[in-house]
């Protein structure tokens, strides 16, 4: 199956400002899931140079710096990717991989220290999180597959264009969110369990069918042996050909389209396009 994606970000200024250095995050991964057959981007005002560059999260990012003020910013990237994976359990965890709390060798638990950090997580959050894993049997495919479907089930997921994922134990008490919000809260419940896990974004085939169409987020998770997997609590399913990863990090933040500031005290407004076709592959 092949998917080709056109999507355009604008940012309009009420007066003209100077752009500091931008991060952009829009093309996708290429990995053993799916395969970039084509990439286009194109930003507006040109930069003044551009440097490619492999963040600490394996994302292809490009760094845009700019030496005129300008009224509006322009991005626009335009792809085809072939999707791999049919099946997303196409693979055997064996030994304490099994079990709950999740536990990693070394070096591999060092690496991997910073995703399954829990220190920030709410009480609450840890409380729903054992819930989760006693009902899974402690289990770590079946608590996967069951939170997935558990938020899926019980938060009803809203349109919210703009802003930061919320805090998750807010979605959790909430019952609803955007597909980051709940991105965020599968992380959280994961990471309690020692399981490492970030945060994904990317498209989704869903799009294809919708009039209105936005950017997706899901989440990874690390299984010993098998690499980072993806789970969407936004669908309740695990994902395998109908998501086009793009970026992930520890942090949203890490795995933004666009990042970056401009100088001056004038309000900004974004609009966005996206269109998405998918084909069978020939």
């Amino acid at each position: 199956m092949k998917i080709t994606v056109q999507h355009s970000t604008v940012y309009r200024y009420e007066f003209p400002v100077f752009l500091e250095p931008h991060i952009i995050r829009l093309r996708p991964r290429t990995h053993g899931a799916q395969r970039l057959l084509a990439f286009d981007l194109q930003i507006a005002p040109v930069p003044a140079g551009t440097t490619e560059c492999l963040d600490q999260d394996g994302n292809l990012a490009l760094n845009a710096w700019f030496d005129k003020p300008t009224s509006e910013l322009n991005v626009r990237s335009e792809f085809t990717v072939e999707m791999l994976r049919e099946n997303p359990f196409d693979y055997v965890i064996i030994g304490e991989s099994l079990n709950l709390p999740l536990w990693y060798r070394e070096p591999l638990s060092a690496a991997l220290a910073s995703y399954r950090d829990d220190s920030h997580v709410a009480e609450s959050v840890k409380q729903f999180a054992q819930t989760e894993a006693a009902g899974a049997q402690w289990n770590t495919l079946s608590f996967l597959s069951t939170l997935s479907q558990r938020v899926f089930e019980t938060c009803k997921q809203v349109v919210r264009p703009t802003g930061p994922p919320l805090p998750s134990d807010q979605t959790l008490s909430l019952g609803e969110g955007s597909c980051r919000d709940l991105a965020v809260l599968f992380c959280d419940v994961c990471r309690v369990m020692g399981i490492a896990a970030r945060f994904v974004s990317g498209y989704e085939c869903a799009s294809a069918t919708s009039q209105d169409s936005w950017m997706h987020a899901w989440a990874e998770v690390y299984l010993p042996g098998i690499g980072w997997r993806g789970y969407d609590p936004s669908r309740g399913l695990a994902v395998s050909n109908k998501h086009v990863a793009v970026a992930a990090g520890f942090d949203s933040d890490l795995a933004a389209p666009v990042a970056g500031w401009y100088s001056g005290g004038s309000r900004s407004q974004m609009e966005a396009s996206l269109t998405l076709q998918v084909a069978d592959a020939v």
